[in-house]
């Protein structure tokens, strides 16, 4: 069962039913979807998506998906799960545009990296961006990540995989 995880701004918590417009409204957005998974989907897609959580993700307890909440208000999303891209677990988040340039994206990426190292014992977390999301890719640097790879995808573009391991400073019980 995903647990909430909170910031010092944020709540992040598992979806419920209610959030479908939001989660809807979120991967609808074009400068948003651009950087997830394949790109823009459509409308009935993304309810599929959101569908899934549900009945594939969280009943079949696959991995972490998290709606990211400021004071109530959706406004993002978030997760951890294995990928056969990186060789290990992978974080996600998406932040609405009116969330950005205001930090809360550290916030969301430093808890899920948290999260992955003190409560699923990772002693790293890996996350794929695209070559040219400039705006991840410095958050995730000064963040400690590295990259490890460039991966050329089928449309000829690159994607960065880069990792971040725990340091005996961070609270993993690998690292205890």
């Amino acid at each position: 069962m995903t647990p909430a995880l909170r910031t010092e701004r944020l709540l992040l918590t598992p979806y419920v039913p209610e959030d479908e417009e939001g989660f809807v409204a979120l991967f609808q957005d074009t400068r948003v979807s651009r950087w997830m998974g394949d790109g823009p989907a459509s409308e009935a897609a993304d309810r599929a998506l959101f569908g899934r959580i549900f009945t594939k993700v969280y009943a079949q307890d696959l991995f972490d998906v998290w709606a990211v909440r400021r004071d109530g208000l959706l406004v993002g999303h978030a997760e951890i799960k294995p990928t056969d891209v990186s060789g290990g677990h992978e974080i996600i988040y998406a932040l609405a545009p009116a969330a950005w340039g205001s930090g809360l994206g550290t916030e969301v990426a430093e808890a899920v990296i948290a999260y992955g190292f003190d409560t699923l014992g990772l002693t790293q977390v890996h996350a794929t961006v695209a070559a040219t999301n400039t705006a991840s890719l410095t958050l995730l640097d000064r963040i400690g990540f590295e990259q490890v790879r460039d991966v050329t995808e089928d449309d000829g573009s690159t994607t960065r995989v880069l990792v971040r391991r725990v340091t005996t400073s961070e609270t993993s019980p690998v690292a205890r």
